[in-house]
């Protein structure tokens, strides 16, 4: 289980490692965007800097309508487990996107009357 945190307008964030293509890994605060239907989603020069695989570009609708992203494989940790996943990489996104994908592994709990959320694998 991984603890998170609320922001100021509500969002949540969660905490997890990023492991780029020579093994090394480092934490990055992503926040949960559950309109967004995939793993993971960040910026395209952040992404190369990552020095991961380029897989394929897939077109997603999004607030501004049908965009263009170029997909990436990514490898990060999440509750001390790694996986290996598809990585949505475009020049708009200004945070690091946790998507709704996950929540067929974990289960979220978002209790704000406690100031507690909680991802835990299931």
């Amino acid at each position: 289980m991984i603890e998170g945190r609320f922001g100021d307008k509500g969002q949540v964030y969660f905490e997890i490692d990023l492991i780029g293509g020579d093994g090394l890994s480092f934490p990055v605060e992503t926040m949960l965007d559950t309109g967004f239907t995939e793993f993971l989603a960040m910026n395209k020069q952040d992404v190369q800097s990552l020095d991961w695989s380029f897989l394929r570009q897939n077109k997603l609708r999004t607030a501004q309508g049908e965009t263009e992203f170029d997909v990436y494989r990514g490898r990060v940790i999440i509750d001390n487990q790694e996986w290996e996943i598809p990585v949505f990489a475009g020049d708009e996104i200004q945070e690091i996107l946790l998507g709704s994908r996950w929540l067929k592994s974990f289960i979220l709990v978002a209790d704000y009357s406690q100031n507690r959320v909680t991802l835990e694998y299931i």
